[in-house]
């Protein structure tokens, strides 16, 4: 089967680190009968191990296991088939919720989090990671029916918890959420730190969309809201999963009418307009840090910027 992402048209913002994917998440198998029973005992299943979001890393590579290396946990995942190319191609991967890290998969200091690595990963493991995280973000806050309190059992290789009172299935979450770089007429880019934040802490606006709107109103709203800022044009750039815990990051780019920033006090603390020597000059100086390379907020102020924010900015990005 060819794999969706090869031949996918990048948006703007191109293969952002946490939306890299290079496995076939293999969506009909996961109804197979006794799928997770068949791939623990078949001695070709890899297993991702996760203990507290973190996994075993070998150098710059996760460290997928075989079923006899480690007991079978409560929670397992098929999260599909690694693609032709590799070296283990056509094998299966599960993941394995751990209570904790086990030393006889990794040393404690080789257990990261996807943050601490993602941008060292390719494309494969990245995305088995990303979707590793994300839904043992999700089985560990559903154990248990909404409807009736009942606790709930794993169905469809994990992607599925079902009430074995009413019957009722009860699939993963993923919140959808706006980020976006506004830009004024004088090409100054606003940044805000947010109230949970350190004070030196910078960042695009963020928000989550609301039931019942659309993608491009949650931007105009949540910029209203947290900045009173009027903006026109939200211009869509691209999307990440951001499974901290069950995030879709959806990244815009607007342009300001007005530029009056007056922060909520609730979310925002303070706001400012940058220009791009500015910008520069304060995170050479560590007067203020900015999100981290595997954000999506980072590529759209590098985007805005013209390039990597420790190059000092030229005659064509003032």
């Amino acid at each position: 089967m060819t794999d969706p992402l090869r031949t996918l048209v990048l948006p703007p913002l191109g293969s952002l680190p946490l939306s890299r994917a290079d496995s076939d998440r293999d969506g009909e198998a996961r109804t197979s009968k006794d799928l997770l029973d068949l791939l623990w005992a078949s001695p070709s299943t890899r297993v991702l191990a996760l203990a507290g979001g973190k996994a075993p890393i070998e150098g710059h590579a996760l460290r997928l296991a075989r079923t006899s290396e480690l007991a079978r946990p409560a929670v397992l995942v098929y999260l599909g088939r690694i693609n032709e190319g590799a070296a283990d191609a056509g094998e299966r991967v599960l993941l394995a919720v751990l209570p904790e890290e086990d030393p006889a998969l990794a040393p404690a200091g080789d257990w990261l989090g996807l943050r601490e690595i993602a941008a060292s990963l390719d494309a494969r493991d990245a995305g088995l990671f990303v979707a590793a995280a994300a839904v043992a973000n999700w089985h560990s806050t559903h154990t248990h029916c909404p409807r009736c309190g009942a606790g709930t059992e794993l169905r469809d290789g994990g992607w599925v918890r079902q009430c074995p009172r009413d019957q009722s299935q009860h699939y993963p979450r993923t919140d959808p959420a706006i980020i976006v770089s506004v830009i004024d007429d004088d090409d100054r880019l606003l940044l805000g730190s947010a109230m949970a934040w350190p004070e030196d802490r910078y960042s695009t606006l963020a928000g989550f969309v609301e039931p019942g709107e659309s993608l491009e109103a949650a931007v105009i709203r949540e910029v209203g809201e947290e900045s009173g800022i009027e903006i026109e044009s939200p211009e869509y750039l691209g999307s990440q999963p951001w499974p901290f815990p069950a995030s879709l990051m959806l990244g815009f780019t607007a342009r300001a009418v007005t530029t009056d920033a007056v922060p909520d006090r609730d979310e925002m603390r303070s706001l400012r307009w940058f220009t791009r020597a500015e910008l520069f000059a304060e995170v050479r100086d560590g007067r203020i840090a900015v999100a981290g390379g595997v954000s999506i907020a980072r590529a759209l102020i590098e985007r805005w910027y013209g390039g990597p924010l420790d190059e000092e900015p030229s005659e064509a990005r003032p």
